[in-house]
């Protein structure tokens, strides 16, 4: 039973984690109708930047320095790169593989500089922990879940009573409508590419954190397990997003606990868990838990 309760718990923990990467993937998509593909390399340089100027700086400089400069690299790659191609339904499909480029020149330089390195973030909590009852927690998941809450519900909250909010609400609706009724759509997607960068570099500090050995170069390979988490969900909904990270979150942790009673499915299963949980779910439900159907106007 201690084994289960410790397997959940750390299913909630990384499912916070994997929030915050999934809503990234969510706020692009209902801005711009765009799947970031380079969004684990953005992950990964937030990771990067917190680890090299922690030294000079302490954590929480390093970890703010970086949360501003990879909000701004996605606000630049977005504004600079990405919207020249347009904002209707077929850009978008192009912009969506332009993403992927980015993502390989960028996990390139990154790899190139980590190595075959583990980067200590500096993060506070190390590698101590915390006995709750028959549990031992390590205290980094404990502030993976405080953290993650406390971030999300300021992001729902900006959804919900901003004007930005409101703006990025009817551009999901309909963009053009929107921009008939005044929407800046530049600004809207601007600060969803933004958000979402601020928002993989805060998680790459507890992906990196104890129990895992430290910043490696494929760390924003891992955080790419939040896709499933984002489609299984729904990909428009946030809500969906973060009901997708849980479930995906739990179901990583507990395959990985049980390892052992599930080696018929292979060595490797946990790795793939995520995606054969979104294929199951999507047989069912092909928008996703929270997904609505589209409607068409013939």
């Amino acid at each position: 039973m201690t084994a289960f309760l410790d397997n959940i718990l750390g299913g909630l923990a990384l499912g916070s984690v994997y929030a915050l990467v999934a809503l990234g993937f969510v706020v692009i998509f209902k801005a711009s109708g765009v799947l970031n593909f380079a969004h684990g390399s953005l992950l990964l340089f937030g990771g990067y930047l917190t680890a090299v100027l922690h030294d000079d700086l302490g954590f929480a400089g390093a970890l703010a320095l970086a949360v501003l400069a990879t909000a701004a690299l996605a606000g630049v790659l977005d504004r600079f790169l990405l919207q020249r191609g347009g904002q209707d339904a077929h850009s978008a499909h192009v912009q969506t593989i332009v993403t992927i480029g980015v993502d390989i020149v960028l996990l390139t330089d990154l790899s190139r500089r980590i190595g075959g390195d583990l980067l200590s973030l500096g993060d506070p909590w190390g590698d101590s922990v915390t006995e709750l009852g028959p549990l031992t927690v390590a205290d980094s998941r404990l502030a993976a879940i405080v953290v993650s809450a406390l971030v999300i519900g300021a992001v729902f909250a900006l959804f919900r009573f901003t004007a930005w909010g409101l703006s990025l609400r009817a551009a999901a609706e309909d963009l053009e409508a929107a921009a008939l009724m005044g929407v800046r759509l530049s600004r809207v997607r601007a600060g969803a590419w933004c958000l979402a960068g601020a928002l993989a570099a805060l998680a790459a500090v507890f992906l990196a954190a104890f129990p895992a050995p430290g910043l490696e170069r494929t760390t924003g390979q891992i955080a790419l397990n939040a896709f499933p988490a984002a489609i299984l969900g729904g990909l428009a909904s946030p809500a969906g997003a973060l009901a997708g990270s849980m479930i995906i979150g739990l179901t990583e942790a507990l395959v990985v606990g049980y390892q052992s009673d599930l080696h018929v499915l292979g060595e490797g299963f946990g790795d793939v868990a995520p995606y054969a949980v979104m294929l199951l779910v999507l047989l069912v439900r092909p928008t996703g838990l929270f997904g609505a159907k589209g409607t068409a106007r013939v």
